[in-house]
């Protein structure tokens, strides 16, 4: 029964996970090294569309790292990676445009971001207690009864916050690359053969999201069959 369950809640997910990681690099790697033909990189795209949008106050910055890009809603700043900034391939364009798209949900104040922007302090505090407190109250509800199962329960809600914002992140990155996809075919900044590359790399990253959500919502699912099983030996 353990082995299946850990099967279940921890072995499926994970290679989903390294699936879902080795389709987005996959991808990209192959549209990184088709150019555009109007020779338009990154960079350059994503400043059309936030101008486009009157975001021109936002800032384009280049950052080291692989897939590192991100929009950064507190300093209203784009951050290209090197092989995105500068490059003028097709997984770049789509890249730079989708973050991008960040801004424009920022700059329309779109509930999913707003919220997902509000709970990463939360985040960041659950993912370090939760597992702190759960691992407490479950090596000492032996000696403290129903007050060490209370705290083992107590750090599996919140370590469950992680699980929240996985799944809050996903209808984030989806609107993101929609704005984007849309913004690219109504404008003509690509050519159509090259709109259905970008939707590949995007649909491709859109996995690894939809897969961290999986994972986290399953690990969570396992400590608490854990937990339950710990109390029912009790």
């Amino acid at each position: 029964m353990y082995m299946s369950n850990y099967f279940l809640y921890a072995i499926i997910p994970m290679i989903l996970s390294l699936w879902a990681q080795y389709k987005v690099k996959g991808t990209y790697s192959k549209y990184s090294q088709i150019r555009t033909k109007t020779g338009i990189t990154g960079a350059e795209a994503a400043r059309k569309m936030l101008d486009a949008y009157g975001l021109s106050d936002v800032s384009i910055e280049r950052v080291s790292g692989t897939l590192t890009d991100h929009y950064d809603p507190s300093k209203r700043v784009l951050r290209l990676s090197e092989g995105v900034y500068s490059s003028n391939s097709i997984a770049a364009v789509g890249v730079a445009c989708h973050e991008a798209g960040h801004a424009y949900q920022h700059a329309d104040e779109y509930k999913w971001l707003s919220l997902r922007t509000n709970i990463v302090p939360l985040v960041n505090f659950g993912s370090m207690l939760g597992p702190i407190l759960f691992m407490v109250g479950l090596v000492f509800s032996g000696l403290l009864g129903q007050f060490g199962q209370t705290i083992a329960y107590a750090g599996l809600l919140i370590f469950g916050i992680t699980a929240v914002f996985a799944v809050i992140t996903l209808p984030v990155e989806f609107d993101a690359s929609n704005r984007s996809k849309a913004w690219i075919a109504n404008t003509g900044l690509l050519y159509p053969d090259e709109q259905e590359g970008v939707a590949a790399v995007l649909q491709a990253a859109s996995l690894t999201y939809v897969a961290a959500a999986i994972q986290a919502i399953t690990t969570v699912l396992y400590y608490a069959s854990f937990l339950n099983r710990s109390n029912r030996r009790r």
